[in-house]
């Protein structure tokens, strides 16, 4: 092989999907490709116009516009261009235009189609473009075969086995164990007026409240039964079914839909699927009394997280599971705090906000939580109370691993430790004057989340946030302006954009540039339209019913928030299994051909989208 031959064949080599090649089959290629050089200017392809190579671009630049003149892509070394005429016939789609001089290579079309028909993986990676080869790639990459797994995917609706078992409220304890003797089941729902639920009995209540002791069997059923039992709803995950038994310390839960009792679950329905040791780690959280020994248990996550992620979990999966546990923790700290300050003077909430609030933390994750007080607080009487009771927590947190907020948006702070009448200020101020302090705060007081306390406390408020919120196209238009400073790191021929200098040189920041653009754009779009979901998956998911964003556009963004979430998060696995602290920076170096690809596309994604945002609300002058 000639110097000029090798040397086409090495550069085809460090280019995806032509490194996918064997080496034979490359080292071919050459022979096959003809050389061209375009000015810069040189339109190259119309639509409809006959395109029979495939462009592959050594030096310089193209641009891809629609024949309505919309943009559609940036393309630079290494790239192909003629890709949709490949499969349209040699007829051209687009607008393609050299943005400037440029050496292109010409790879015949039936070479093309030669290679695609011997090679599926590089028939896959020309098939398929932008977000629908994004998608097709998480496809590839899933596997959900770890018992921990199966619970996030399977619905309460799942489980229930068998119709439902009940008596009516005016029955005997004896009319009520013969039922259960007969139907041969573990607990019954006692009910009035028809299918409304008063309570439950099961066989522990026979065994402690009846025989142990010595009751009459004639007794009303009342007088053993749980009233008000806790419930689960059918649509809710299993995994959620057996953290709400662990965490009551029940084992029997009835399905309610609408404010009937369907059926029932039982912890030998979910123990069948087999226990997780997030529940455990639950289980274990809930009977501590000190903040070092949770702390004991807290740092087990990272290591929770590497065998999700190995497991094949999505980010979904993973941020809900480890957000479990920093509310357990939470949870509890409540509970010792209440025990040692005494009962609250007035009601209150406990709220979590940023990635807690929207359950979608990871390995590295530190406090954003506030107080929302019954208006009938006073803070000459009750504020000591709680601020001892914030304190409390937040040292408790911060001790247990959940560091305090590098910018004191913590309940601790006496800002954030306030009643309903004064959040209402608070809201009404950040929405009708969106100054630029104001929208830094909407990142995370508008992914609010009740964690412990009277949660009736913050509907109203809640209520009043998403209708102030909707539609409002000025705060919108900040809000925009805002999400439009997080720019994601891709450059203008398609080429990371890495952090330059420092710790981090050449890294890319997966959270302040991957995640949190997504995390905006699903935030805005949710408050346009009303949405009250805080999860960014669920806000995507609602916003593909509304205008603001294409059902499709949905879709993509929702694939690229999963593709970029759970890259970062592999990545954090590797660092935790090296045994170093987990970040955000990531090398793409580190990264197979196949994942920087995908990367790229998951980023061409939200840059696309951020555009349609900006068309659709405008941008402020912020």
């Amino acid at each position: 092989m000639s110097l000029e031959l090798k040397e086409i064949s090495d550069f085809l080599k460090q280019h995806h999907p032509f490194d996918l090649l064997p080496d034979d089959v490359i080292n071919a290629l050459p022979k096959r490709l003809t050389a061209r050089y375009f000015r810069k200017g040189t339109k190259v392809l119309s639509p409809e116009q006959q395109c029979l190579h495939l462009h592959i671009i050594r030096t310089g630049g193209t641009e891809t516009r629609d024949p309505d003149g919309q943009l559609l892509a940036r393309l630079g070394e290494g790239e192909c261009f003629g890709v949709r005429a490949m499969f349209r016939n040699g007829k051209a789609a687009n607008n393609i235009t050299m943005l400037e001089d440029s050496l292109v290579y010409l790879l015949p079309e039936k070479d093309f189609h030669d290679l695609a028909g011997k090679y599926p993986q590089f028939n896959y990676f020309f098939e398929q473009m932008g977000g629908a080869r994004l998608r097709s790639g998480m496809q590839l990459l899933e596997k959900r075969d770890d018992d921990q797994l199966k619970l996030m995917s399977i619905r309460v609706s799942d489980l229930i086995a068998r119709d439902l078992v009940s008596i009516d409220i005016g029955a005997s304890i004896l009319e009520a164990g013969k039922l259960m003797s007969a139907e041969r089941v573990s607990c019954l729902l006692i009910t009035q007026n028809g299918d409304e639920v008063a309570g439950i009995m099961t066989d522990r209540d026979l065994r402690n409240r009846v025989v142990a002791e010595a009751r009459s069997f004639d007794e009303p059923v009342t007088n053993i039964m749980t009233p008000n039992p806790i419930s689960i709803g059918p649509d809710d995950y299993a995994f959620d079914a057996l953290l709400t038994m662990t965490r009551h310390n029940v084992r029997h839960l009835p399905v309610m839909k609408d404010g009937k009792a369907i059926g029932m679950i039982t912890t030998n329905n979910l123990l069948a699927r087999q226990s997780l040791s997030a529940v455990h780690m639950v289980g274990r959280i809930r009977k501590m009394t000190r903040p070092a020994d949770m702390a004991k248990v807290i740092a087990q996550v990272p290591e929770l997280l590497s065998n999700l992620i190995e497991a094949g979990a999505t980010s979904r999966n993973a941020g809900h599971i480890v957000t479990t546990l920093s509310d357990a923790a939470t949870s509890r700290l409540l509970q010792l705090a209440e025990e040692k300050f005494g009962p609250p003077p007035v009601p209150y909430v406990w709220m979590a906000g940023g990635s807690q609030g929207r359950q979608e933390q990871t390995a590295l994750s530190d406090q954003d939580n506030c107080l929302i007080l019954d208006d009938a607080y006073d803070h000459d009487q009750h504020g000591d109370y709680f601020k001892s009771l914030a304190d409390y927590v937040c040292d408790g947190l911060d001790t247990v691993g959940y560091v305090y907020c590098p910018g004191e948006m913590m309940a601790k702070t006496a800002e954030w430790r306030q009643p309903v009448r004064v959040w209402q200020q608070y809201f009404n101020k950040w929405i009708e004057q969106p100054e630029p302090k104001a929208l830094m705060l909407c990142s995370v007081w508008f992914d609010l989340r009740p964690i412990h306390g009277t949660r009736s406390i913050f509907e109203d408020l809640h209520r009043m946030i998403i209708t102030k919120a909707k539609g409002n196209r000025i705060f919108l238009a900040y809000m925009v302006g805002n999400a439009l400073t997080h720019h994601v790191p891709l450059g203008f021929f398609k080429n990371f954009v890495m952090v330059r200098g420092g710790e981090h040189d050449r890294t890319l920041d997966m959270k302040h540039n991957g995640v949190v653009p997504i995390v905006d754009l699903a935030r805005i779009h949710a408050l346009a339209n009303g949405v009250d979901a805080v999860n960014t998956y669920e806000r995507l998911e609602a916003a593909m019913t509304f205008p603001s964003i294409s059902k499709q556009g949905a879709s993509d963004l929702l694939d690229a928030f999963e593709f970029i979430s759970i890259t970062r998060l592999k990545h954090q696995v590797r660092q935790i299994r090296n045994g170093d602290r987990p970040d955000n920076f990531l090398h793409p170096e580190s990264l197979s051909a196949f994942e920087r690809t995908h990367l790229k596309d998951a980023f061409s994604v939200i840059k696309n989208l951020q555009t349609a945002l900006e068309n659709a609300f405008g941008k402020s002058g912020t």
